[in-house]
């Protein structure tokens, strides 16, 4: 039998670019490069054993995003933002959020079903160890779970883009073992509300997910 030939999607492979991009935005999701951090191109080829043209192609690409921004002089930042711009920031999340949890509820399907019950697993393994960095990398899973479920790659993708400028702000409410049980308990009375294929139960039910997890990020920013 003639082997058929592997797909473009098969034998793609990613830039240095780009995994550095997604390093650094795992990174600065996850919180382990705070609001205002400065990222050093020099340092940044050094520590990814790479030429400066995939750092400086990485940085620019996560300016354009706007998880970076420029210094008045050389260099990169990760964005920092003021209460009132981060209010609006986590307003726009929290629609874009609550219309992914009605869409997955009206068009569930077993794989993204099990997808999600993995990554809710994940989070609360985390949570139960008290393991904080393993908890935030299960936390962006299960979200990210969730706007592939949707089976629209658009809304998806920008969901991912508010997710991955708030990560800083929102990993600082995560401080105690507590915080994490709390946030994975949260997580199941979502996935209830959106296994439940009630589209209207499960845009509430997200609301008031998204609404704590602002309240609680505001505190501690």
């Amino acid at each position: 039998m003639t082997k058929k030939p592997a797909s473009k999607e098969t034998v793609h492979k990613l830039s240095t670019a780009q995994k550095i991009e997604r390093a650094l935005i795992e990174e600065i999701s996850t919180g382990e490069l705070s609001p205002g951090q400065h990222l050093d191109e020099n340092g940044l080829a050094v520590r990814f054993g790479a030429s400066r043209t995939p750092v400086r192609e990485a940085l620019s690409r996560l300016a354009a995003q706007g998880i970076l921004i420029q210094g008045e002089q050389r260099g990169m930042f990760v964005a920092q933002y003021s209460r009132e711009e981060l209010g609006l920031i986590f307003e726009a999340m929290h629609e874009i959020e609550a219309a992914c949890a009605r869409i997955v509820a009206q068009r569930l399907s077993l794989l993204a079903r099990s997808e999600i019950e993995a990554a809710q697993a994940e989070c609360l393994k985390a949570a139960e160890t008290g393991d904080r960095k393993s908890y935030l990398r299960a936390n962006e899973d299960f979200h990210q779970a969730i706007y592939r479920a949707t089976g629209n790659p658009y809304i998806a993708a920008i969901a991912k883009e508010f997710r991955n400028r708030t990560g800083p702000f929102r990993a600082k409410k995560f401080a105690s073992r507590e915080d994490l049980i709390a946030s994975a308990q949260s997580h199941q009375v979502l996935v209830d509300d959106i296994f439940s294929e009630d589209s209207a139960k499960a845009t509430k039910g997200m609301r008031s997910h998204m609404t704590e997890s602002f309240i609680q990020a505001l505190k501690v920013n």
